[in-house]
């Protein structure tokens, strides 16, 4: 009699246990974040009062030639014309700006590039560096982050004076900035427009102006700044380089924050003041 008694016991202790288990196991597949997946922001997610999660995708720029490419530590549109990347975007947190002393590995051809990015070959005997457009220095973080940043996709032509002189100032600048801020979202490439001086069996297009957008939401209140430089080195100060980003959006035909708020964005991009940033 007690083995008949218990055992209804179990069904309804299993029977109950299971649905407890699928409730649970269901918000945990909603919370999981899959990195494999592509979130493009829009207007209605828009919270500007706190810094966003998955800001990579989320601050995406517009793309004039519809070929966006994710990676670890960025993410970029490239732009075949031209061979190289209209933009490329990350986000650049305090700790992720270490100095471990990884190997520099060799360039390579960007295998996501559906069009095939530009050979390393182009820039041999060309007179250019292979100019980072997002810093080896950025993504140290991470073995492969760092590797990633040697893609093909990812370099520009630059006069070596100017890629280890004012450029380089710049990029330094930005990690001071991450690190004071808690973290900057940046946005960086060339100016790609028609008749440039080109390179290499492939004609890679050698910009004569190189632009980096900068925005921080730390704080609750959201700033931008912008540079846009002659490319060519310079001893000015850095402030002297400072533009509207709808300068740099005239330029390029690129809707770099089209995830804001249309009155915010319009402000923001407007602006060429740079007095909320230190420049110590």
């Amino acid at each position: 009699m007690k083995r008949n008694k218990i055992y209804p016991l179990l069904v309804l202790l299993i029977g109950a246990a299971f649905i407890v288990y699928e409730k649970y196991g269901e918000n945990q597949k909603e919370n999981t974040y899959n990195p494999n997946v592509e979130i493009h922001g829009t207007k209605s997610q828009t919270t500007d009062s706190a810094p966003k999660k998955l800001t990579n995708n989320y601050y995406l720029p517009s793309s004039t030639t519809g070929q966006i490419v994710h990676h670890e530590g960025y993410s970029l549109s490239y732009d075949e014309a031209f061979e190289q990347a209209e933009w490329v975007a990350y986000e650049l947190k305090k700790n992720q700006i270490v100095y471990t002393d990884f190997k520099r590995p060799y360039f390579e051809q960007d295998n996501a590039v559906t069009t095939e990015s530009a050979h390393w070959r182009n820039y041999k005997k060309s007179g250019y560096d292979r100019g980072h457009l997002c810093p080896a220095a950025d993504r140290k973080y991470s073995k492969s982050a760092f590797t990633e940043t040697f893609l093909t996709s990812n370099i520009s032509p630059q006069e070596h004076e100017f890629n280890a002189g004012v450029w380089n100032r710049l990029e330094q600048k930005v990690r001071y900035w991450a690190k004071k801020y808690n973290g900057v979202y940046v946005v960086t490439g060339g100016i790609l427009e028609n008749n440039l001086h080109t390179i290499g069996s492939e004609d890679v297009a050698v910009p004569n102006y190189f632009y980096k957008i900068l925005l921080d939401n730390s704080g609750g209140q959201t700033k931008m700044i912008a540079f846009l430089m002659p490319h060519k080195e310079s001893n000015k100060p850095l402030y002297e380089f400072v533009v509207s980003v709808d300068e740099i959006e005239k330029r390029t035909g690129i809707d770099f924050f089209p995830a804001l708020d249309d009155s915010k964005e319009n402000k923001l991009e407007a602006s060429t003041t740079y007095k909320q940033w230190s420049f110590r």
